[in-house]
């Protein structure tokens, strides 16, 4: 049985991937998510559902276009592929509860953050304000609703609450505001907004973690950049990107690192 839902969730994640590919080329462009249907950018041909089958479309078509030949995005190909995989880690961590149920939609919202951010060096706040408050409602919920249990043990991570989120969301947005407003260019706002949600998702300690992992990594990455001549020293290196990464890797840690880590914060 656990093969089986293993197979489906990732199936699930996959789909949802396509989906999340919609959104990262129309949510920048403040266009519709529904309406026009899928399409080629190049060629307005409308898609088939042939043509949007996660990850064997772009494979047996060879990443073009069936109708004009045009190239389709790699990022297509990788965020289904990284959705899917995401979704099988987080059901083999956590099972089929609420947690994995939770983990799996936050890890949806931190693909979109990531690659618009890398794409168009924006942070929406389309995405942050709402997610924002439903991060509180359920922190609201898992920390004071009785019977909450009902969820599955915790809603997140076991020993963050609501008080946690806040605090640790609230002291990200100072630190960073401050940054976006004595160093401009060097941090902007969307990132002391997109530091509030990883606060309100993390919580302390787990934040210190989920922070480290992406400072870590962005800075890897920019020297990666520029020791390739990738990117200069002026150019913009989309931080918010992998700002987001941290705290997915952090809510996937295997729950003995998951314990020892947050016993640090006691």
């Amino acid at each position: 049985m656990t093969i089986i839902l293993a197979v489906l969730f990732t199936l699930a994640g996959l789909v949802l991937g396509s989906f999340l590919n919609v959104c990262i080329d129309r949510l920048p462009l403040k266009k519709s998510l529904i309406s026009p249907p899928s399409h080629c950018d190049s060629c307005q041909h409308e898609l088939g559902v042939l043509d949007n089958i996660p990850i064997l479309s772009y494979v047996f078509l060879g990443g073009k276009c069936r109708y004009c030949g045009a190239k389709i995005p790699k990022r297509v190909l990788l965020v289904e592929f990284l959705t899917g995989a995401l979704f099988l880690v987080a059901f083999l961590r956590f099972g089929l509860t609420a947690q994995f149920i939770i983990t799996a939609f936050w890890i949806c919202i931190f693909i979109l953050v990531i690659f618009i951010d890398w794409e168009h060096q924006l942070i929406l706040n389309v995405i942050t304000y709402p997610m924002a408050i439903i991060a509180v409602i359920l922190l609201a919920i898992d920390s004071f609703v009785p019977g909450a249990n009902f969820f599955g043990d915790r809603i997140f991570i076991p020993n963050i609450s609501l008080y946690s989120g806040l605090i640790s969301g609230v002291l990200l947005f100072l630190f960073f505001f401050l940054i976006a407003v004595l160093r401009p260019g060097a941090m902007g706002m969307g990132d002391a907004k997109l530091v509030v949600l990883i606060g309100l998702v993390s919580g302390f300690p787990l934040i210190i973690f989920s922070m480290l992992i992406g400072i870590v990594i962005g800075g890897i990455v920019a020297i990666i950049l520029l020791s390739t001549g990738k990117k200069k020293r002026k150019d913009v290196i989309p931080y918010g990107t992998f700002l987001a990464i941290g705290p997915i890797i952090a809510m996937l840690l295997p729950g003995g690192i998951m314990d020892w880590y947050l016993s640090m914060g006691k």
